[in-house]
């Protein structure tokens, strides 16, 4: 059965929502209290939760497929509560967070009676991570994609996270651009970064002003790196990241004999001339392991 808890804690308030939320909508029963640029209580809440709705079913159904099948999926942000259905079809059981204690209500009341789903009034990011092996997916907000990323990179359980996110921001992680962003070469030996698709802005309502992507974020079932060669890897990366001589190659050979450094690049395959950023993650496993 479908339950809503709200916690004291979790209280919303607008103070509150300008901190994080979960991705909803408005409909016209919420109109009213307007302000001097024509916004009413609900619109401004939907801004600051960065509150926007999946409507488009075909976007819906590939989200959910990209998740997954799972025994148990938390599912950040639910709004309204399209996406926790189509995440029940093929999930034993979701648990869907809302901050916003109308959409939360509203959902509640809705899948009340279908055993699948659990409605949380409360803030995902603040929320106990399971000791079981779970999974992550969403439609979250902009607003806080870092953070729930985060929470998502340190829970030991999590099998995978699927997320909705802007565009630009899932191609940054996912080497969309060609390029690797710092947070996931560290990130490598545990976990993988895929761009599952992209999702034009007009699947949502009200419309963005960007496009987005489903973001993959997969836990390695054996880490690549692990214990202490875990830390030595987080140490290399850092300081390969630092900037210094203006490529890897001339900031490793600060730390490292430049004929180690030149026969490493060339067991990776790459130039000597070749900006950090683009240095895929594989590589840097061939560049520590040579060097380390």
């Amino acid at each position: 059965m479908a339950h809503s808890f709200a916690h004291g804690n979790h209280s919303h308030s607008r103070r509150q929502a300008g901190d994080r939320g979960g991705r909803s909508g408005r409909s016209d029963r919420d109109r009213g209290d307007h302000d001097r640029g024509g916004r009413s209580a609900r619109d401004r809440i939907r801004r600051t939760l960065s509150q926007n709705f999946l409507v488009d079913p075909y976007a819906v159904r590939r989200v959910a497929g990209a998740a997954g099948a799972h025994e148990l999926v938390l599912e950040p942000g639910a709004g309204e509560g399209v996406l926790t259905r189509a995440l029940a079809e093929s999930c034993a059981r979701v648990v869907a967070y809302e901050i916003d204690p109308l959409y939360a209500g509203r959902l509640a009341a809705s899948t009340r009676g279908d055993d699948r789903i659990e409605v949380v009034r409360g803030d995902f990011l603040t929320t106990p991570v399971p000791r079981e092996p779970f999974a992550v997916a969403g439609n979250i907000p902009y607003s806080i994609t870092s953070g729930i990323v985060r929470w998502c990179l340190r829970a030991r359980a999590l099998t995978s996270a699927t997320l909705v996110t802007q565009l630009e921001y899932a191609r940054k992680r996912s080497g969309g651009f060609g390029r690797w962003s710092r947070l996931t070469v560290l990130t490598w030996p545990g976990h993988s970064w895929e761009l599952a698709g992209r999702i034009g802005r007009e699947s949502f309502r009200p419309v963005p002003s960007v496009d987005s992507a489903i973001l993959r974020i997969v836990s390695r079932p054996v880490p690549l790196l692990t214990g202490g060669r875990l830390a030595a890897w987080h140490e290399f990366v850092e300081y390969g990241f630092t900037g210094l001589g203006g490529s890897l190659h001339a900031s490793l050979r600060r730390r490292y004999p430049a004929h180690r450094v030149d026969a490493a690049f060339a067991e990776a395959g790459l130039d000597r001339g070749t900006v950090v950023a683009f240095v895929h993650p594989d590589r840097w496993l061939t560049l520590f392991e040579r060097l380390r």
